[in-house]
């Protein structure tokens, strides 16, 4: 297969072999795997679970209005590539819930599959792993905002659907504060707002209390 790249008055003729079109469409096709990755959150209005692919665009968009909105000094395309690798790994791994007790093991299942897909004969995205691990233990401002609008998100959702993850769940409330407690390092006012929905879910009777 050839393909023409006109930059300027200059037409670059690159070629691809039919081996490496087959493998980068079966790369496309491993990556289309995070589609029936099912999440434990449910989409607005809670007829249905949301699942990996839908989470990983809908924290993309989240993150790049959430930098536009505070004029934060980020890197944009690492931002968004950040936030579209961050659940890759789950193709392998599958969604293991915030509040599961084999939270800690997670990355590591994760990064087995990232590595897996980083070495795919299809993969022409060298710095995926590279991506995958900044995301996960990195210290960046691409990172830290990833994190924060990683459990704003379900959260949201979560309080929109009255709950519903939290009580099929079992879910505390200390439970939802202590795992969010440090997005009030990154970003006080909105740990505020986050208080503010757990006490309204309290109220509401959708998230328990010990």
């Amino acid at each position: 297969m050839s393909a023409r790249v006109t930059i300027g008055r200059i037409v670059v003729m690159r070629d691809m072999s039919v081996t490496d079109q087959n493998n980068l469409l079966a790369f496309f096709y491993a990556l289309d795997a995070l589609k029936s990755v099912e999440r434990r959150s449910y989409i607005q209005g809670g007829e249905r679970r949301e699942n990996s692919a839908e989470h990983s665009w809908h924290l993309a968009m989240a993150c790049w209005a959430f930098a536009e909105a505070l004029e934060l000094d980020v890197d944009m395309g690492k931002l968004l590539k950040l936030a579209l690798v961050h659940d890759v790994g789950e193709i392998g791994a599958g969604d293991t819930f915030l509040y599961s007790p084999d939270r800690d093991a997670a990355p590591m299942r994760e990064r087995e599959c990232v590595s897996e897909l980083a070495d795919h004969p299809g993969n022409a995205i060298k710095d995926l792993m590279a991506l995958w691990d900044e995301q996960e233990a990195g210290h960046s401002i691409e990172a830290r905002l990833i994190k924060v609008v990683d459990r704003i998100l379900p959260l949201q959702l979560n309080v929109e659907s009255e709950g519903k993850a939290w009580l099929e769940n079992d879910v505390h409330q200390d439970q939802v504060l202590s795992m969010n407690a440090f997005i009030g390092d990154e970003y006080p006012a909105l740990f505020a707002w986050v208080e503010a929905q757990v006490v309204h879910a309290v109220d509401k009777g959708w998230l328990k209390t010990r």
